[in-house]
């Protein structure tokens, strides 16, 4: 029984409060599109594909973390360090659209509902936290690999507050929202470990092959340093 899955069905939150946030992920991909146009290139563009088929296999492994528990991996993480934040969201948006349409997987009025969580709320977090660990880590394959597993843990777990901030604001059903609250950021805490040990390997694995294609680290590397002009000129 999938009772704490990160996919929000019919029914679970109110109509209105989900047309709201269906309203506010449409408003936000339509951003996210805006400025992903600015970031593909013939680098790019190959590379989201692959992003988005990989997140759509991993999603679809659902497996169970406690009695009557189950989860799944979101990749909002390793795609912002792939293909950066704006194509992230994109692409982590296409798999639960197509999630959604063709698998039932996910209500189709909780739509707006799990983009925001999960392709939005997520990877925006992932995005903040690579920011800054990547301006304290060694822009290698191992400090690549430290910043994909910590960020992947931290956003797993705040998409999943997102699903109770909604629930607080439009819950239909008699739950404590403590109690939601702590069991969807311990199970979270456990998907998060597993996310992160594969994005982890994944981005290490493709930053030692070809760094060029690692969004973050084009990003976030160090301009050189000019040399200094010297006092007074050159010419003797």
């Amino acid at each position: 029984m999938d009772t704490m899955a990160m996919h929000i069905a019919n029914g679970i939150v109110n109509g209105p409060v989900s047309a709201v946030f269906a309203a506010f992920a449409a408003a936000a991909l339509a951003f996210c599109v805006w400025r992903a146009r600015a970031d593909l290139d013939d680098r790019l563009a190959p590379m989201a594909g692959l992003v988005a088929a990989f997140i759509f296999a991993v999603q679809m492994l659902n497996f169970q973390v406690l009695p009557g528990v189950s989860g799944h991996l979101l990749g909002g993480t390793l795609a912002v360090i792939l293909v950066g934040p704006w194509v992230g969201a994109l692409c982590v948006s296409t798999v639960l659209i197509v999630q959604c349409l063709l698998f039932a997987d996910g209500g189709l009025t909780a739509l707006g509902l799990n983009i925001t969580n999960m392709a939005l709320l997520g990877t925006a977090a992932g995005y903040v936290l690579v920011a800054a660990l990547l301006r304290i880590l060694p822009k290698t394959p191992a400090g690549l690999g430290v910043t994909a597993f910590a960020a992947s843990v931290v956003s797993v777990v705040i998409a999943s507050q997102g699903f109770v901030a909604e629930y607080w604001l439009g819950g239909t059903t008699q739950l404590s929202l403590p109690a939601i609250a702590g069991t969807m950021a311990g199970v979270h805490v456990l998907i998060g470990i597993g996310e992160g040990l594969i994005a982890a390997t994944t981005v290490m694995t493709v930053a030692r092959v070809r760094p060029d294609l690692v969004y973050a680290l084009r990003r976030f590397r160090k301009a050189p340093a000019a040399e200094p002009v010297p006092v007074g000129g050159g010419a003797a």
